[in-house]
């Protein structure tokens, strides 16, 4: 590799020092709002502050306030912690010397409680090195960004996210970018972001085109969406208000947040962070709104793992339970689960539940809303990725792609997850696919139409198929009424 050297740029709050090696210019750890701390603690985000100086901006900066992953996940997926007033940062990979080129902002998964801008695996110089300017975003995650409390605004961290794509369009020419010309992409807890954001009011100026990676429009009502703060402020007996929150350091919070995890009462330990209808970022419930024309101007990159639910496995008493109740919730009568069945003769009925509820909720609304975007004239395209990683049996499993995606297979972050003996080969494909996207607004195969046309990634080859999935998908729709 070659010789780092030193680079330089000017943005509206200071200068940055950041470096150039292979052709690719780095700048690190760039604040983009002020730190959330003190009297801006559960406010929206605010602009950051300017700087006397040079700011060296070689190293990555903090990550939001969170807890460790689960040991299940820490098994297989990386994640860091590094704690500090000024993380709502971002990164950028560029072309050196770019003028204009394409944009894109990556906006990080993790159930709304983890990750950051700062892994390995993502890093941009790939889609440097092929033209695209790569923004990678921190927000805040968990009870600093996604707490209903009486007194704060709903959906911190999403002021966040759009407080980042404000500084791409007010900053990203000092690095060769250009803010006409911006897609946004994410995955899982990121991609539902990214798929709100769409349906939202900045959609069409503070970006162009989306990519989403297993998520969908997703959001509660505050009633349910509360779960979460209700269990944060029982077990720290406080008010759920912005005053008592804020009164309560972070280190805090943290330890309550894994007492959360831990306690007997089931509705304190299985409450999760989401999105929440209402207020200035999601406005309306996505879901309703992606079924209009409110996102036709923006053109979308949608689609999952084949093997979404291995991540998920749930082969236990309570697994067995929870078919039950996903079949009572979803309506799943007889006829949609011999669908299932025939399709997946060994799948445990743990396993069966988890993909009855995965296609039920991720590409069941998925395909309706391509649908109704096509017959609007709105342009839609979907991938599958079905390499499977060889770890534990983990196969096609969520999340996997994401070493393809950013052409990172070497990444020490991914030896857990996906081995050595990943194939280039498939990394080379679906890289240029998101790059090719990023620039031309298509991935390079027929777009979503009546036949329904998904390119599947195979590990070993990669060819687009019609109607996949259709059968058990079709018992979804036919139980429901509904028609292509």
């Amino acid at each position: 590799m070659s010789e780092a050297t030193a680079t330089t740029t000017r943005i509206s709050t200071g200068h940055l020092q950041g470096r150039r090696q292979g052709g690719v210019d780095s700048y690190l750890g760039i604040p983009y709002a002020a730190p959330p701390v003190g009297e801006r603690r559960f406010r929206e985000a605010a602009p950051a502050e300017p700087w006397e100086g040079v700011r060296d901006a070689t190293t990555m900066g903090p990550t939001a306030p969170q807890n460790e992953l689960s040991p299940w996940s820490a098994r297989y997926l990386p994640n860091i912690v590094a704690l500090g007033d000024e993380y709502l940062n971002l990164n950028v990979w560029a072309p050196a010397d770019a003028v204009d080129c394409p944009v894109m902002v990556w906006i990080h998964g993790g159930s709304l409680r983890h990750g950051s801008n700062a892994l390995d695996g993502y890093d941009g110089t790939a889609f440097a090195r092929d033209g695209v300017v790569l923004v990678s975003i921190n927000y805040r995650l968990a009870f600093e960004g996604f707490s209903v409390i009486e007194g704060a605004p709903l959906n911190a961290g999403y002021s966040d996210v759009v407080a980042a794509l404000r500084w791409v369009q007010t900053e990203i020419a000092a690095f060769g970018g250009d803010p006409e010309s911006v897609t946004i992409f994410g995955e899982s807890a990121g991609a539902v972001i990214v798929s709100n954001l769409m349906v939202g009011a900045h959609a069409g100026s503070l970006f162009h085109q989306v990519i989403i990676q297993s998520g969908m429009p997703a959001a509660a009502k505050p009633g349910e969406s509360a779960g979460a703060t209700r269990a944060l402020s029982r077990v720290l007996g406080i008010r759920a208000t912005r005053d008592a929150f804020a009164a309560v350091p972070v280190e805090r919070m943290l330890t309550a947040d894994r007492e959360t995890k831990d306690h007997p009462d089931p509705r304190i330990k299985e409450a999760g962070w989401n999105a929440t209808i209402g207020g200035a970022f999601v406005e309306n419930d996505p879901m309703d709104a992606a079924m209009t024309d409110v996102a036709d101007g923006v053109r979308v990159l949608a689609g999952w793992t084949s093997e979404e639910h291995t991540f998920f496995r749930l082969d236990t008493p309570v697994g067995r339970i929870l078919f039950a109740l996903a079949c009572a919730k979803f309506g799943a009568g007889p006829r949609v689960v011999k669908a299932y069945r025939r399709a997946y003769p060994t799948a445990t009925r743990a396993e069966l539940m988890v993909i009855m509820t995965i296609d039920r909720i991720l590409r069941l609304p998925m395909n309706k809303i391509a649908d109704g975007r096509r017959r609007r004239g709105a342009r839609t395209w979907f991938y599958e990725f079905d390499w499977g990683s060889p770890v534990d049996g983990l196969g096609a499993t969520h999340a996997v792609e994401l070493p393809f995606v950013f052409d990172t297979l070497d990444s020490p972050d991914w030896k857990n997850f996906i081995g050595t003996e990943a194939p280039q080969r498939l990394a080379d494909e679906v890289h240029a696919a998101w790059v090719r996207f990023a620039k031309t607004g298509d991935p390079g195969w027929r777009e979503w139409d009546a036949d329904r046309p998904t390119m599947v990634f195979g590990a070993e080859r990669s060819e687009l198929v019609d109607r996949r999935r259709d059968a058990q998908l079709a018992a979804w729709r036919e139980r429901e009424g509904d028609r292509p």
